[in-house]
């Protein structure tokens, strides 16, 4: 499968209460016009996801990452405007410097509340509800998810985690 890699960040408030989202308003042919979402794009060819997340987050809100966690990583197959399929390193901004800025040529810039976000109160892609649990977990574990798309929709989602013999063991305790 031949796909565009991308990055996609969250950006924490430093209380971790709040999202640093953009919500794409500039274009109307822009295939997530009035939709929040986290930032990022298309990796460069010369670049590794870590040195594209810190690009793309520089790019769109002009502040450092200093803090990034891997969230986990979605295969997108047929999500593009034509049909292409995307690879997605989806990342979790826990420190940065500077000063975010309030919009840039995609759209508008807000710091949103996690849990509005998780609650779906904010207009998003409606298949974004189904991965961002994975991402503001309180112990969050890695996931590598697949979720295809026909007709600009998500038709299903699944993931893994490679869950550590520590965490197993939690989980079994908390049964218990």
């Amino acid at each position: 499968m031949q796909a565009i890699v991308a990055t996609l960040g969250y950006v924490y408030s430093p209380d971790r209460r709040q999202i640093l989202m953009i919500r794409r308003d500039a274009r109307p042919d822009d295939i997530h016009f009035g939709y929040y979402n986290g930032l990022g794009g298309k990796l460069e060819p010369d670049e590794d996801v870590v040195s594209g997340i810190r690009r793309e987050i520089f790019e769109e809100a002009g502040i450092d990452c200093t803090g990034i966690e891997l969230a986990g990583t979605i295969s997108w197959p047929g999500f593009g405007r034509g049909g292409e399929n995307w690879l997605g390193f989806v990342f979790r901004i826990t420190e940065w410097s500077g000063t975010p800025l309030r919009d840039n040529p995609e759209g508008s810039l807000h710091w949103v509340d996690v849990a509005d976000v998780l609650a779906g109160k904010m207009p998003m892609w409606e298949s974004d509800r189904h991965f961002l649990p994975l991402v503001f977990a309180e112990d969050p574990s890695v996931f590598h998810g697949v979720m295809p798309f026909a007709d600009g929709k998500a038709i299903s989602w699944s993931y893994s985690t490679l869950a550590t013999r520590t965490e197993v063991e939690k989980a079994a305790s908390r049964s218990e």
